[in-house]
């Protein structure tokens, strides 16, 4: 299938957004696996100080996850979904917590540079019709040595993994998919999971982009070799990219 980008990807999730927390909080360890990526920032001092970027915060479940990590941070979500971030905004939050209505590839005209101390993007960068230049805009954003997580669907490489992935599609989460009622959603989930890097080639494609000690972190559960945290940080003379 062709994958859904832009508007069509951003109305696709208005209309999943209605039956969206309750399909995610059925896939064990959905919630803690964001948890865990958080946590894998290691922002100091419960994020005391800091701002923090939740990209493609959607519904909120990241954003829950930043805030369990760092309750202190001052913590900005945005979602290219008006669907999905009116479900986010509906949802009780501590004061430091504001969400935005905005496309990830229009931030760079609409954020100050190097005003943000960490990134956290969930479930984004498979999504986007330029993963390199977001990157980039993401670099810039951050401050020297800010710190940057990102927790996505990136298969290990083996035929194993790619085997997991495609048979829990057709038998779970396509079915799932089409009695809610989105299954143009559900299908590009499968295909864009596909068609996206391996977890070492998103590695890279970081490393590329200017992120200096990157990681990739495995999750447990199923999801193993399937979905996995990356982290790294900017270095000194990161700034806004061209």
């Amino acid at each position: 299938m062709t994958l859904l980008r832009g508007d069509a990807l951003s109305e696709a999730f208005d209309h999943g957004s209605a039956a969206y927390d309750r399909l995610v909080s059925a896939s064990p360890g959905y919630h803690a696996h964001l948890r865990r990526s958080a946590r894998r920032l290691g922002l100091p001092g419960e994020g005391r100080g800091l701002r923090v970027l939740d990209l493609g915060c959607g519904t909120g479940a990241s954003t829950a996850a930043l805030l369990a990590a760092a309750p202190r941070a001052r913590i900005t979500g945005v979602d290219a979904s008006a669907g999905m971030l009116d479900r986010a905004t509906a949802k009780s939050w501590p004061q430091g917590v504001d969400f935005a209505h905005h496309p990830v590839e229009e931030l760079a005209g609409r954020l100050e540079a190097g005003s943000f101390d960490a990134v956290f993007a969930g479930y984004l960068f498979r999504n986007l019709a330029d993963p390199d230049e977001a990157l980039g805009m993401v670099r810039g954003l951050l401050v020297p040595g800010g710190r940057l997580a990102v927790h996505e669907y990136a298969l290990g490489g083996s035929r194993v993994h790619r085997a997991l992935w495609s048979a829990v599609c057709s038998l779970i989460i396509q079915p799932v998919g089409r009695l809610a009622g989105d299954a143009d959603l559900y299908r590009h989930l499968r295909a864009s999971v596909t068609r996206f890097d391996t977890a070492p080639a998103f590695a890279q494609r970081l490393r590329r982009a200017g992120f200096a000690d990157v990681r990739v972190l495995p999750l447990p559960g199923w999801q193993t070799g399937i979905t996995h945290t990356f982290v790294g940080r900017t270095t000194a003379g990161s700034g806004v990219q061209a």
